[in-house]
This record gives C-alpha cells, structure tokens and sequence, in this order.
C-alpha cells in the first residue's frame, strides 16, 4: 500500500483522535485508560516532537505515531514513540513504514536513542517488527501492564541507537 507520512494539522484531528481511541479501548497496547476528548487531542498531539499521520492515498488516516522525549535532562536525547495503526489496514506494513519514520524523524530532531518502555509480550507482531529493525529487548518486567480485563501481563521494553 502507499502510504503518505507527514506532520498532523488540524484538520486531521477528528481521525486521529478515533484511531488513538480504538487502540485505547482495545485495551492491549497504550497504558492510557481514558479515551482523548478532541480538544485534549488538539493539546496531546501538538505537545509532541513529532505527530507522524499516515495516510492513504485516498486522504483517510490509517495510521500515525507520535515521538517524544522518553525523560528529561540529562536523558532528553533518548526518544520514545506510541504507533497505532487502524485495524481494517493492518497487516499491510503500514506500521513498519511507521516505525521507520519515526526513526529517522528522531534522528533529525538530534535523538540518539529510541526506546519503548512498555511493549507488551502478547504483542507478537510489534516484538517481530522491533526484532527485524535491530532493537534490543532489555529484560521482561513481570506483570508490567493491566489489560482492560483485569489480567497483568508481562512488558518487555526495547532501545535502538541511532
């Protein structure tokens, strides 16, 4: 599929703010709980480094990624990143083509590390992509994410240089 990946812009927000939504209600991915209102959307999405969309060549949004600093100070340059990918598309490298950007945004914008914190261990498909790329697993935090259900299940965070 072709995708097109630039920055968010307003217009943008109503899509976007949906496909975060549904990766939030699933419930096995995003640590967060509660769904974005879109004038919260408008605010966490434009506090970001980098807010990728991407899109079809239709304009429909079926993916996007936000990029960040994973702390402050003296840790600022390690970047962390969120992807979500809407459901009806994946399978189609959609989130590989994600994945990629952020990282050489990241790289532009002078990080020199990405590292996701909590990668959760059902997530085959995104441990298969991360492996591909080169990332480093670094140790399984037991019982590091709740999923909507009640369960506790097991992260396993990742780090790349680049």
């Amino acid at each position: 599929m072709s995708l097109i990946i630039q920055e968010f812009c307003q217009n943008d927000i109503p899509q976007i703010t949906a496909l975060w939504n549904a990766i939030v209600a699933d419930g096995v991915a995003f640590p967060q709980d509660t769904p974005l209102t879109e004038n919260q959307a408008v605010a966490f999405f434009g506090e970001q480094s980098f807010t990728g969309v991407g899109k079809n060549p239709q304009g429909q949004v079926v993916g996007l990624y936000i990029l960040h600093p994973n702390n402050v100070g003296r840790c600022a340059h390690i970047a962390n990143a969120s992807y979500a990918v809407d459901n009806g598309y994946r399978g189609q490298k959609i989130g590989e083509k994600l994945v990629q950007h952020s990282l050489q945004k990241a790289r532009e914008l002078g990080f020199k590390i990405m590292q996701f914190n909590a990668v959760v261990a059902s997530n085959e498909t995104a441990l298969r992509l991360y492996q591909k790329l080169g990332f480093t697993q670094l140790g399984v935090i037991k019982n590091g994410f709740r999923l909507n259900n009640g369960e506790f299940v097991d992260i396993i965070p990742h780090y790349i240089e680049l």
